[in-house]
């Protein structure tokens, strides 16, 4: 199978990164188009894969393609390359917030396509990813797209409709996170702990939560309670952040994310 990249950015380096990885195709098999040489450069450094600024000739030799371009600039790649796709590649766009009608309509004619929302933690193989597809991608074409965005952390099948709700809780969210972890931090430091510690402190309580929350049977109020004790210090954290609105600013938060990527999708 050859794979090939029109966009060779950080997602796109993650997604070849994780396909070498986990040995579903080999450097030799991996083809990548962008109009940055330097970005280029760096991949073919780093993966040893092929590299050019042609996005057609990645298109004609490749048997899945990969569109790792901005919203802004997908429609222009795609009127470059339509002519020579063909109704047999399967074509993955990871696009923010455009619809798989809008894609097909681009391309005017019939093209087995899946659409991807990955996050930023793929760069350190711990993403999620949702997947949805049109009518013509077969069984075993979504099980190579499901099986490349899983060698970058986890990835789901969903239903088209919620892309913009995946958007918010998991494509955006590592911002929150990051903002959480960093508020984290600056408290410790105010309680005279030293930055670089403190980070580290932060970062690990988030990621141990997170996986306490994937890997036991129980549920994350569960989780949380089991922290909580009587009369301590936890209940009295967890009460300062009712008291100022923490779940809900996190749900507002999500929200208004997720409307922003629905208006993105009406342009």
């Amino acid at each position: 199978m050859k794979i090939g990249f029109i966009g060779g950015g950080n997602m796109g380096g993650a997604i070849i990164k994780g396909i070498i990885a986990s040995g579903t195709a080999n450097a030799a098999n991996i083809s990548v188009s962008d109009k940055n040489a330097d970005a280029l450069r760096a991949l073919k450094n780093e993966y040893g894969v092929y590299t050019t600024d042609d996005n057609r000739e990645v298109v004609r030799i490749s048997d899945v393609i990969f569109l790792c371009v901005k919203p802004q600039i997908l429609y222009g790649v795609i009127d470059e390359i339509k002519d020579v796709t063909n109704g047999n590649t399967l074509i993955i766009s990871i696009a923010a917030g455009q619809a798989i009608a809008d894609i097909e309509n681009a391309f005017g004619k019939k093209i087995k396509l899946v659409r991807v929302m990955p996050n930023t933690p793929a760069l350190v193989g711990e993403g999620m990813a949702a997947l949805s597809a049109n009518g013509n991608v077969t069984d075993d074409d979504m099980k190579t797209a499901v099986g490349v965005m899983g060698s970058l952390g986890k990835a789901e099948i969903v239903p088209e409709h919620l892309m913009d709700a995946v958007t918010a809780v998991s494509g955006s969210s590592p911002a929150y996170v990051f903002m959480m972890i960093e508020a984290m931090a600056d408290a410790a430091v105010r309680e005279g702990m030293p930055r670089k510690q403190a980070y580290t402190f932060a970062a690990q309580a988030v990621m141990g939560s997170a996986k306490m929350a994937l890997e036991t049977d129980s549920h994350v109020a569960e989780l949380k309670d089991m922290v909580c004790s009587p009369a301590g210090t936890t209940i009295e954290a967890v009460a300062a952040l009712e008291k100022n609105g923490f779940r809900n600013a996190v749900m507002e938060a999500m929200h208004e994310c997720a409307e922003m990527s629905r208006r993105m999708g009406r342009k």
